[in-house]
């Protein structure tokens, strides 16, 4: 069982959350519906009693029957009445809920609304004065609250479990819509993973899922890209080795049917030598490139003097150039450029990146080697005086076998893994690499930028 089948699905996570929310909801929704459904019905109930004390107070007749009648019958009324006379003095069933600030009250021509007791009960009191003086004075009991109370509670449940009932579904739905195009960026997902190419996966379904979509097409794009550009490494190492591993098998049948003899072998042994060394080189470029891309690659950074490592490695190119003609120049400032990294590391990029310089210039032809404090940094060059490079070249300058392959046949070329080595060893370094043409020169100009340490961010004060 994989990892993702001992986990709940998507859809029931969705529709339990959802279903959690609304119930949540509805349950503070209703806590607060509950208290305040009591409010409002003891309001609508004093509302109420307090209209008809009104019309009771403008119609002394009917007060003083209804008084009569309630005198006369004693018996179980909701609303019983009381009334306060001018002089002060307070008749009727509900007299002994009348308190004195309530008489004042009406005495003095103002209304009354307060809760009492009557026969060991809480009652609603409403008063009102009436056009004589005096006032007269409604009571209900509490019960009555209580009654319209659970009728208002009553019609709540309904509502609130149609509520819950309807998130429920609506998550439901919003799980179904969200789930479906996320199965279906997985299975594309896995079909990827399996070596599959060319799927795409339809944009649909909320912002975020549609860019997940994009994401995986995106994927796939890349990764057909990669693979194509891997198969194409991989025919061009194939033919870059194939071609000295012929030549040397050619010349050692020949020697071992003695085809070739007496003076021809020495000359035979340096085509063999030289074969030799040529796989050797493109052995080491790719041993090198897979080192600079493994994730342990070591760096030992110490305080190094570019001027002084410059000079030494001016020393070992003068040299080389000489025998190839090729008119070789240093520009430093011949002054301490002290910087913190790796010097063994830096040299390698500048034999790299000479290496590459002197194989395209022609006889007569500067290969120049420069140094120049860049604030606290540094900035390297190297700057030839061969074919040079076109805007497409800069594109694909750093990309492993494209310029190999593109110049194969039509000027010199290496093992296409040169630049590649270069521009990882520039970020390994903390540093960048730049290719662009029309150096002063006449050919390819190379800079490499370095910070005063790996990892410290800084402003170039050069524009090369």
């Amino acid at each position: 069982m994989s990892a993702v089948d001992g986990r709940g699905s998507l859809t029931r996570s969705i529709v339990l959350l959802t279903s959690a929310v609304a119930a949540v909801a509805v349950l503070l929704t209703g806590l607060f519906a509950w208290r305040t459904i009591r409010t409002n019905a003891e309001a609508q109930e004093r509302d109420q009693l307090s209209q008809q004390a009104k019309v009771l107070a403008r119609t002394p007749p009917l007060a003083s029957w209804m008084l009569d009648r309630q005198q006369r019958i004693a018996g179980p009324e909701d609303i019983k009445l009381a009334i306060v006379r001018p002089s002060g003095e307070i008749d009727g069933p509900a007299a002994v809920a009348v308190d004195a600030a309530s008489r004042e009250a009406l005495l003095a021509g103002d209304s009354v609304s307060t809760t009492a007791r009557l026969d060991g009960d809480d009652v609603l009191l409403e008063g009102a004065p009436t056009l004589v003086g005096g006032g007269l004075v409604l009571t209900q009991p509490m019960e009555a609250v209580d009654q319209a109370t659970n009728r208002m509670r009553g019609s709540l449940v309904l509502p609130l479990i149609l509520g819950l009932t309807g998130a429920a579904l609506a998550g439901a739905l919003l799980a179904r819509r969200l789930a479906r195009p996320l199965v279906t960026a997985a299975r594309t997902a896995h079909r990827l993973s399996e070596g599959a190419r060319g799927v795409t996966v339809p944009a649909e379904g909320p912002a975020e899922v549609a860019e997940l979509a994009g994401a995986l097409n995106t994927l796939d794009t890349a990764l057909t890209h990669s693979e194509n550009r891997q198969r194409d490494f991989l025919l061009s190492v194939s033919h870059e080795i194939r071609t000295p591993l012929t030549t040397a098998r050619g010349y050692a049948e020949a020697l071992a049917d003695e085809v070739i003899t007496g003076d021809e072998v020495p000359e035979a042994g340096r085509i063999l030598g030289t074969e030799i060394e040529r796989l050797e080189h493109f052995v080491g470029d790719l041993l090198a490139l897979a080192r600079l891309e493994a994730d342990d690659f070591r760096l030992d950074i110490v305080e190094v003097d570019l001027d002084a490592l410059v000079a030494e490695t001016a020393t070992a190119w003068s040299a080389r150039c000489a025998r190839h003609e090729v008119d070789f120049r240093v520009e430093r400032p011949e002054r301490p450029v002290l910087i913190t990294t790796d010097g063994f590391r830096v040299r390698q990029l500048l034999d790299g990146l000479a290496e590459n310089a002197l194989r395209v210039t022609p006889a007569g032809q500067p290969v120049v080697l420069a140094l120049r404090a860049d604030g606290p940094g540094a900035l390297l060059e190297v700057r030839d005086g061969g074919p040079g490079l076109t805007d497409d070249d800069i594109e694909v300058a750093f990309v492993r076998g494209a310029l190999t392959d593109r110049y194969r046949g039509v000027r010199p070329v290496g093992s296409g893994l040169g630049l590649a080595i270069a521009h990882r060893l520039a970020g390994r370094l903390g540093g960048t690499i730049t290719a662009r043409g029309g150096a002063p020169e006449g050919g390819a100009w190379f800079t490499v930028r370095l910070p005063p340490y790996p990892g410290a961010p800084y402003t170039p004060l050069t524009n090369a």
